[in-house]
């Protein structure tokens, strides 16, 4: 076996299992579930009638590049939503399985595996994935930290020039999982002038970018930014998905799109990876990019449910709106394992433990203390979600 996976730590939902084992939940409440990021709201249907009238094409093999009628259709989309010049869907844009896997192959395809000493930075808490990768690869991650007092900004000063020379590549989410945090161009400039001195590539996860809860300020994306900065995209690749925007995580649906060297490369990887996407889902996903209708709902009923169930949670919790995303990246009086455990022991609600999203860096857990409450269920489930973790904390 690889003996790298014996690196891997367990995933935050096997964590939370142990932390419940034994736990005896108030039987006369039912269960609600605030603690994994899976959208819940119903999948549209008209991209299900895209999805079931292509079935006929799973008779043949689908290009790994993705068919041409996709790819222009998500270019389309990234120059409407980002205000960019223009992007080649031949060399700049490449459709992938969900941002998940790709976010986890990219690292295999980029990081150089005869440098025994390269770096991955990523933010920290983050998406577990990105760890997984860079150890995967052979890299060593090192972790950013976003702490309430710097606004969840990764602390990039914070890390020695020793580690970026050996950095290869950077994981960058915004809006950020669990915190909410939305880069600023200032941010991005920050970024760019650290890969253009050290020379490593930029992934930017965006993948809660059309999460949001006001039509007029949409996220600033990577590629936007280099725009706006007078970049072009050398070194930085984005990621996308239809799982957040479009409530079709089962679709396993997103794209990558940047930098046209590195993406020829990372097609390489995947056609010998075997990535390519289903012909019936990429007739879905071709629907979906084209329509925001169903995309303006949704976001429709996040700010709804976040513009009632945040001033509850703050009337016995100190937690802030998140910019965007669907997350409440609350503070917890105790310690946020004990908190969780309790919370599901006494009101048979779940939420995820910071700690479990994060690693001890710079002498902090900067998850600590904090748990992470996924508003994906309908409104009156979350309210009622809200009313017993009120009715909890406030006997703390």
């Amino acid at each position: 076996m690889n003996p790298r996976l014996q690196s891997l730590q367990p995933y935050p939902f096997e964590k939370l299992s142990e932390l419940f084992a034994g736990a005896k939940p108030n039987p006369a409440l039912p269960h609600i579930s605030l603690g994994i990021g899976e959208p819940r709201h119903p999948t549209p249907d008209f991209i299900k009638r895209a999805l079931s009238e292509s079935l006929a094409k799973l008779a043949s093999y689908p290009p790994t590049a993705g068919g041409e009628a996709l790819r222009q259709a998500i270019a389309a989309w990234l120059v409407k939503r980002y205000g960019l010049r223009a992007i080649d869907w031949k060399t700049q844009v490449l459709p992938v399985n969900g941002s998940r896997e790709a976010l986890f192959a990219f690292a295999q395809a980029v990081l150089d595996p005869g440098r025994g000493d390269a770096v991955v930075v990523c933010p920290n808490p983050f998406y577990q994935i990105y760890e997984g990768a860079a150890l995967l690869a052979g890299a060593s991650p090192h972790y950013a930290n976003s702490v309430g007092a710097r606004r969840f900004a990764a602390d990039y000063g914070s890390v020695p020039d020793e580690i970026w020379r050996r950095t290869q590549l950077l994981y960058v989410c915004s809006p950020g999982n669990p915190t909410g945090k939305v880069l600023g161009l200032g941010e991005w400039k920050e970024i760019f002038a650290l890969a253009d001195r050290h020379g490593f590539v930029v992934a930017s996860d965006e993948c809660y970018s059309e999460v949001y809860f006001d039509e007029g300020r949409p996220p600033l994306g990577a590629l936007q930014a280099a725009t706006e900065l007078g970049r072009g995209f050398e070194r930085l690749v984005m990621f996308s998905s239809l799982s957040k925007r479009s409530n079709v995580p089962g679709m396993r649906s997103g794209f990558v799109a940047g930098d046209a060297a590195i993406l020829k490369s990372f097609l390489l990887y995947r056609t010998y990876h075997g990535g390519a996407m289903s012909p019936a889902v990429q007739d879905a996903s071709v629907a979906a990019w084209r329509d925001e209708a169903h995309v303006r709902e949704n976001r429709r009923k996040y700010a709804e449910k976040f513009a009632r169930v945040t001033p509850m949670i703050q009337a016995a919790l100190p937690v802030e709106p998140p910019e965007a995303a669907f997350y409440l990246w609350a503070p917890t009086p105790i310690a946020d394992t004990e908190f969780a455990r309790r919370l599901f022991t006494e009101q048979h609600v779940t939420v995820l433990p910071g700690s479990f999203l994060a690693r001890e860096s710079g002498g902090i857990n900067p998850g600590a203390n904090r748990v992470r409450m996924a508003l994906v269920a309908e409104t009156n489930e979350c309210l009622e979600a809200a009313r017993r973790i009120v009715e909890f904390a406030r006997k703390l």
